[in-house]
């Protein structure tokens, strides 16, 4: 357990060192493999003070089993990924900046970058307000996630997901550049997306990404509700 603790807390440093989260903003958690156990980052802690022992464990139900600290308000919203996608064993929630200038102007980031389609598997869509740390806020995630690798949340940020802690911070950087690319081409105008008929071409990588994702993890992958 003392590794997952570990993995977690040394993640949420990188995502702030990467400047994709500010001060106690953001969260990020892991899955212990095959148990209903997952680490998360506690509430309302600056990242840099965080010790190992303040990642706090709890069961598939939100209880805590070991920890002194309370867990992330977001707990809600990971349980839900988690319990649906058997595929995900890392997820991060940022602030980041681009990101979330396109959840605050509603508007889901489309498929300008190849790697999008290939490592997120499609357009970003956007999920619908509701308070941070609600139920409803887990619902709305997981309905707009589906079984890409990332989702917007409206008026609030974005999640990345991933089989690894290092698989859901690659995205949660990919999202955020495609972010800033939509931005600024949109101030000079136009913005291009990929051709469909090569998105056809990466699908069939992003579903060979999914099928390697199975075999890593040795559980069944994609949805489960």
């Amino acid at each position: 357990m003392e590794n997952i603790r570990r993995e977690v807390r040394l993640t949420s440093l990188e995502v702030l060192k990467k400047g994709l989260v500010q001060a106690t903003a953001g969260n990020c958690s892991a899955r212990v493999t095959n148990h209903n156990i997952i680490a998360i980052t506690p509430n309302g802690m600056d990242y840099n003070d965080l010790k190992d022992e303040d990642i706090v464990l709890t069961d598939f139900s939100g209880t805590v089993f070991d920890g002194e600290r309370e867990p992330s308000i977001e707990l809600p919203m990971h349980l839900a990924i988690y319990k649906c996608r058997e595929d995900v064993s890392a997820i991060i929630h940022t602030h980041s900046v681009f990101a979330s200038t396109m959840a605050v102007a509603g508007k889901q980031i489309p498929l300008v970058i190849d790697e999008l389609m290939v490592y997120v598997g499609g357009e970003i869509e956007l999920a619908q307000y509701a308070l941070p740390g609600s139920g409803q806020l887990a619902e709305n995630a997981l309905k707009a996630l589906s079984e890409r690798n990332a989702v917007l949340l409206q008026n609030h940020g974005m999640v990345g997901v991933g089989r690894d802690s290092k698989s859901a911070l690659f995205c949660c950087e990919i999202v955020e550049k495609a972010a800033m690319i939509t931005v600024f081409a949109s101030l000079l105008g136009k913005v291009e997306t990929i051709p469909s008929d090569a998105l056809e071409v990466e699908k069939t990588w992003f579903e060979k990404n999914k099928e390697n994702t199975k075999k890593h993890t040795n559980q069944e992958g994609g949805k489960r509700c």
